[in-house]
């Protein structure tokens, strides 16, 4: 269904915004808003295109997406990727989250049905739309609890996605209250348990983006707030796997906020990382 004007910007070179998508969700049982930003470059291509899915998409609104990969674009400094901007439902808190576990709240209880969004019917509809029969790579990215998704998402499907861009990532989501008895960081952050149960797998990078002023809890009192713990704590147990410092990128901004302006700032630095221009 097309909702939205198209946007194209021919003088640079640069992003046809496709019309804004509804698509609906079986599993979800509602409409899904999709913001799809495809390069004019990659208009009629023979070639394999690469795919960015990102959530929390109606942020990429807010921060002027189309301007910032434009200019990205005509300085040559990245090279063409289709961006898919996956708007969240009201039902954020359930949709989003770990498919291994609802958190200590019982939420993130539909992680496994926006899952199967994802490769039932979302990928399904960009592959019609476009007449494409295969992507050359996938990647996922998200703000906050939907950077924690995005993660998630990619870790657990590491044959389907080879990216993933975590900003302000929610990476307390955990089983146990921090007041619960027996709560423990090293077994009850979900994401973390996952890395640490898990194995290395070949092929995956991530990018993590932390601001200094994202909160100012400090559960532990070591002077670092938790945001960034929790962050760097996951790198390590990456690390602990075999990753290095070839697969990973982190970008902590001094002046960074929870907010949308400050993810707005870090998004080229996570494009120019996944996609720079080496030619």
């Amino acid at each position: 269904m097309l909702e939205d004007e198209v946007v194209l910007n021919e003088k640079t070179g640069g992003i046809r915004c496709v019309e804004q998508r509804r698509i609906y969700s079986d599993y979800l049982e509602r409409d899904v808003i999709v913001d799809i930003y495809l390069p004019i470059s990659l208009l009629g291509t023979a070639e394999e295109i690469e795919l960015l899915l990102i959530n929390d998409g109606q942020d990429l609104r807010t921060m002027n997406f189309t301007s910032l990969i434009d200019s990205l674009l005509m300085s040559k400094s990245i090279r063409p990727v289709l961006c898919v901007g996956i708007h969240c439902g009201i039902d954020r808190m359930n949709e989003y989250g770990t498919i291994c576990s609802v958190d200590y709240k019982g939420r993130g209880v539909k992680a496994g049905l926006y899952g199967k969004f994802i490769f039932d019917e979302l990928l399904p509809s960009i592959k019609s739309e476009f007449v494409i029969s295969s992507f050359k790579e996938k990647s996922f990215a998200g703000f906050s609890l939907g950077g924690l998704s995005a993660l998630d998402l990619v870790w657990n499907h590491a044959a389907e996605f080879v990216k993933a861009g975590v900003f302000s990532g929610s990476l307390w989501w955990r089983r146990k209250g921090y007041e619960d008895e027996g709560y423990n960081d090293e077994k009850d952050r979900l994401m973390h348990l996952q890395v640490k149960k898990g194995i290395f797998k070949p092929g995956l990078r991530f990018f993590f983006e932390c601001g200094r002023l994202d909160e100012t809890a400090d559960r532990n009192n070591n002077g670092i707030i938790d945001s960034i713990e929790d962050t760097t704590d996951l790198i390590s147990a990456l690390k602990d796997l075999g990753y290095t410092d070839e697969q990973i990128f982190y970008l902590e901004l001094e002046d960074g906020r929870h907010n949308v302006e400050t993810w707005k700032r870090a998004f080229p630095a996570f494009l120019q990382w996944g996609w720079g221009n080496t030619e």
